[in-house]
């Protein structure tokens, strides 16, 4: 496998993944988001990597095999088990502000009927969920609308793993807003051809519902959130001006 898409949660990996699809030089995986390297079922001592090989046809040739399973980046044991796998591999990563991020979690597990409470309940009584078991439990899968949101924590990790030059951060709004652009970034980083041009692609938009969101909910997450993401935009790189987060000026996106 060449190279793995690794987070965030509800950033634009389909759209990412739409778009590699299409590249010339891509073996499109049997399945989107394999989920392997945060399988807890799997026998970690001795990893059954035929697993990721049976995800590409025989014969691949030179084409380049790719995952995108967003919570690699989020689940504790993940990233360790990708070192295992292969310390050199390259991996990519797709940044959105943690508030946007978190309602639109919250929007996707309530459609899916896996989560009652209301988000302003989630966000806040909610996260006792957590507190009593271990982060490989699939609670953490479900509720985390407020901890997938501490990128700052998630990059420390990644940066004691893997080198610098072997990751790329983008962020959401860029490849929304300009996607020839962050292509083209892709495309130098995996030292393939220019991505053919390509018409910008929104997958996953979710359901139209009336806006639970309370202006209060976004101050309290604000709070929550402000500290771990300023020290994100210096870990990063990246600019975080634009997010809600850090600007109350800028709406809550969908």
């Amino acid at each position: 496998m060449g190279f793995i898409v690794g987070g965030v949660q509800k950033a634009g990996t389909t759209s990412l993944f739409g778009y590699l699809s299409l590249h010339p030089q891509m073996v499109i995986p049997s399945t989107k988001e394999a989920h392997f390297f945060d399988d807890e079922t799997q026998n970690w001592a001795e990893p059954d990597y035929s697993k990721l090989r049976r995800l590409f046809p025989e014969g691949i040739g030179t084409g380049i095999g790719f995952d995108v399973t967003p919570i690699y980046l989020f689940w504790p044991p993940a990233l360790e088990r990708i070192r295992r796998y292969n310390p050199r591999i390259k991996l990519i990563f797709v940044f959105r502000d943690p508030i946007e991020r978190a309602w639109s979690q919250w929007r996707m597990e309530t459609d899916r009927q896996a989560e009652s409470l209301p988000f302003h309940v989630a966000i806040r009584q909610g996260r006792w969920r957590l507190r009593s078991v271990v982060q490989t439990d699939p609670a953490w899968r479900v509720y985390s609308y407020v901890e997938r949101g501490f990128y700052a924590r998630q990059l420390r990790r990644l940066f004691a793993l893997f080198p610098r030059e072997n990751v790329l951060l983008l962020r959401s709004l860029d490849l929304q807003n300009d996607h020839r652009g962050t292509l083209e970034s892709i495309a130098r980083f995996l030292s393939i051809q220019s991505f053919p041009p390509l018409a910008p692609r929104k997958d996953h938009t979710g359901k139209t519902r009336e806006n639970e969101l309370r202006p209060e909910d976004v101050t309290y997450l604000r709070e929550v959130f402000y500290d771990d993401t300023v020290e994100f935009s210096r870990l990063s790189g990246l600019s975080v001006a634009d997010w809600p987060t850090v600007d109350p000026n800028v709406a809550i996106a969908g």
